[in-house]
């Protein structure tokens, strides 16, 4: 089936390498240049095709994937090989499609051996105020660009306290500024008061990341981090902000088994949690401190994601909770991971 095909080409195009440009190609939309998330650090694109969309690494030197311009007609191929007939590239708003997603400061003071935004270069840090993130988000819906939502996404700089301040600052006035947008949150929280703040200053949906379903691997790659209590913040946070309304990153090509995340899946849905799944991406700079970790991982394949976010589909229905009724941040985006529902 076609759209069985397509699903493959995501996962595969979304795991693989790279996308090269021809000569003089000139893209008709602003580049990407994002500090959080699978392409932090360098400049990227949206590409979409059949219903989907990859936001991918580009360069005019070298990649996996290169993209052919013949006849105003966009096309893929994979190492020399016909890949996709057609393609297109969709616009980014701020660091994804149809969102104004701001990365409040990709500083961090803890170390997770999978993270890349608090090795990049000071330089990057763009340094954006909540008026400056009002003023881009006002300049782009008055541009004509579809908006549906705003996400904010940040690592711990100063103290997990002033940075939830950061948070309930910025929401603010974007809920005063925006009041029908959806606003999607990003934190790490240490308690209960944090998330309740968080609400009540005009965040609709939280993500609370869980990151690895095996308590082991993630006390490794989080070494600084506390398991429990993102447990406890994620049950905490379905009372304050609903069920289906909270999500939660689950890494996975980290050494875990498809049975933890089958567990684990189940444990969250069943409280109202909608777990997210991120296959491990690994690059120059985060690749070391991977392996000092957990060890040199085999790459994910294409198979086992596209099995588990059958698995992942399954488990949301099952609970009765639905992708589709997310509006913010990772799982409205779709860029970086097969989504049940949205994709498959």
């Amino acid at each position: 089936m076609e759209e069985d095909l397509n699903v493959r080409k995501k996962a595969e195009l979304t795991l693989g390498g790279g996308v090269r440009l021809p000569s003089g190609f000139v893209f008709p939309y602003r580049i990407s240049r994002s500090t959080a998330g699978p392409g932090a650090g360098s400049a990227s694109a949206v590409f979409s095709f059949g219903g989907h969309r990859v936001k991918k690494s580009i360069s005019y030197g070298s990649g996996e994937f290169e993209l052919v311009e013949e006849n105003s007609r966009l096309s893929m191929k994979r190492n020399g090989v016909p890949f996709l007939e057609e393609v297109k590239i969709e616009p980014i708003v701020f660091h994804c499609p149809e969102q104004a997603f701001f990365n409040l400061d990709h500083r961090c003071i803890f170390n997770c051996a999978f993270c890349v935004s608090p090795l990049l270069s000071k330089d990057l840090d763009k340094g954006l105020s909540d008026e400056d993130m009002v003023r881009m988000t006002k300049e782009a819906i008055s541009d004509g660009q579809k908006v549906v939502s705003v996400s904010l996404t940040s690592g711990v700089f100063g103290s997990v306290d002033e940075t939830v301040e950061r948070f309930v600052s910025c929401v603010s006035k974007l809920r005063k500024a925006f009041p029908e947008l959806p606003i999607g949150v990003e934190p790490y929280v240490s308690g209960k008061g944090h998330i309740r703040a968080l609400k009540e200053a005009g965040a609709t949906e939280i993500k609370l990341n869980i990151q690895s379903p095996n308590r082991a691997i993630f006390e490794k790659v989080c070494p600084e981090l506390d398991y429990d209590n993102i447990i406890e913040m994620l049950l905490y946070s379905v009372d304050v902000f609903g069920s289906g309304k909270v999500t939660s990153n689950m890494i996975f090509g980290m050494g875990e088994t498809d049975e933890e995340i089958k567990e684990t899946t189940e444990f969250l849905c069943l409280n109202g949690v909608i777990p997210t799944y991120r296959a491990l991406r690994t690059n120059a700079v985060n690749q070391d401190q991977l392996v000092s970790a957990v060890g040199r991982q085999p790459p994910v394949s294409a198979d086992r994601a596209i099995k588990l976010a059958r698995m992942q589909k399954e488990k949301l229905l099952a609970h009765g909770l639905d992708t589709r009724e997310c509006r913010t941040m990772c799982i409205e985006c779709t860029c970086c991971d097969l989504v049940p529902f949205r994709d498959l």
